[in-house]
C-alpha cells in the first residue's frame, strides 16, 4: 500500500480570462472625456470583482497611449487592482501601443498558454500621430494575438473611423461609437457583459454573439448626422443645456 502524499490533494487554480485595454490618453480626451472614461473603467472593474468564480478569474491591463505609451495597469486580477484615475494630454502614438500590447500577449511569462482567449478593447477619439498600420497588422494577422477578441469604440466626430475599423477586421464586432457620456457608459457595460457571460459558460473562449447581450451600444452609423425638423431643431435650441449637463455631449 502506497503511503500517504498530501502534496499530491491540490486544488485546481482558476484560469485567466484576459481583457487589454488599449486608452487614447491625447490632449483631446481631457474634461468631459477622461472623466467619464475613468468612471466606466472603475464600474467595470467593480463588476468583474464580483463576476470572479473558482474556475476562471477575470485578469485586466491597461495600455494608455498620449504624451507616452504606458502600461498603467500591469495584467492582473481585477480583485486586486488598485484604480488610479487616467489623465489627458500629448498626441496619439496608437502604434507603439499595438506593438506593447502585442508583445504582452505573445509573452507567455505574462498571459500563460492556460489562460482562456483574451478580450482587447481600442478606445479613442482622434487620428494616430505615430506609424500604425504595420503595427496593426501585425497584432491582428500574426502570432497569438490574431487570436484575440477585439472591440473598438470611436469617441466623438474626429475618431479615425478607418483605423478603428481596420482593428476589428475578421471579428463579428462592430465598430460601435460615442458622442456622449450614456452611450460611452453603454459601450463599457456592453464589453462588462460580453466578458461576465463568457466566465459563466461551460465554452469561455466563445465569444458572445452581440444580440446575447442585453446593452445595445451605438455603432458606427449614429455618426451620419440625419436631417431635423424645424420642431426638432426649436426643442434641440431650448433643451441645450439640459442636454449637455445630463449626457455631456461632446
Amino acid at each position: 500500500m502506497k503511503s500517504f502524499d498530501p502534496t499530491k490533494f491540490t486544488v485546481t487554480s482558476a484560469k485567466p480570462l484576459p481583457v487589454i485595454l488599449l486608452l487614447d490618453t491625447s490632449g483631446s480626451m481631457s474634461g468631459a472625456k477622461i472623466q467619464n472614461l475613468n468612471e466606466s473603467v472603475k464600474d467595470m472593474l467593480v463588476t468583474f470583482r464580483d463576476t470572479e468564480n473558482s474556475e476562471t478569474e477575470i485578469h485586466v491591463a491597461i495600455i494608455t497611449f498620449g504624451k507616452e505609451v504606458k502600461l498603467h495597469q500591469a495584467l492582473a486580477s481585477a480583485s486586486d487592482i488598485q484604480w488610479h484615475d487616467l489623465s489627458a494630454s500629448g498626441r496619439t502614438p496608437l502604434g507603439t501601443a499595438f506593438r506593447m500590447a502585442k508583445a504582452m500577449i505573445e509573452d507567455k511569462d505574462v498571459l500563460p498558454s492556460r489562460a482562456y482567449r483574451p478580450a482587447v478593447v481600442l478606445v479613442s477619439d482622434g487620428q494616430p500621430t505615430d506609424s500604425w498600420e504595420n503595427p496593426l497588422q501585425a497584432f491582428i494577422n500574426e502570432g497569438r494575438s490574431a487570436k484575440c477578441d477585439r472591440m473598438a469604440m470611436a469617441i466623438g466626430a474626429d475618431a479615425d473611423e478607418v483605423v478603428l475599423g481596420k482593428f476589428i477586421e475578421g471579428t463579428k464586432n462592430p465598430l460601435f461609437y460615442a458622442e456622449n457620456v450614456k452611450q460611452l457608459r453603454a459601450f463599457f457595460k456592453f464589453v462588462t457583459m460580453s466578458v461576465t457571460i463568457r466566465t459563466k459558460s461551460q465554452t469561455p473562449n466563445v465569444v458572445p454573439e452581440a444580440g446575447a447581450i442585453d446593452v445595445k451600444p451605438a455603432t458606427i452609423e449614429a455618426r451620419s448626422a440625419k436631417p431635423k425638423s424645424a420642431t426638432q431643431q426649436s426643442s434641440d435650441e431650448t433643451s441645450k443645456s439640459e442636454q449637455a449637463s445630463e449626457e455631456g455631449y461632446w
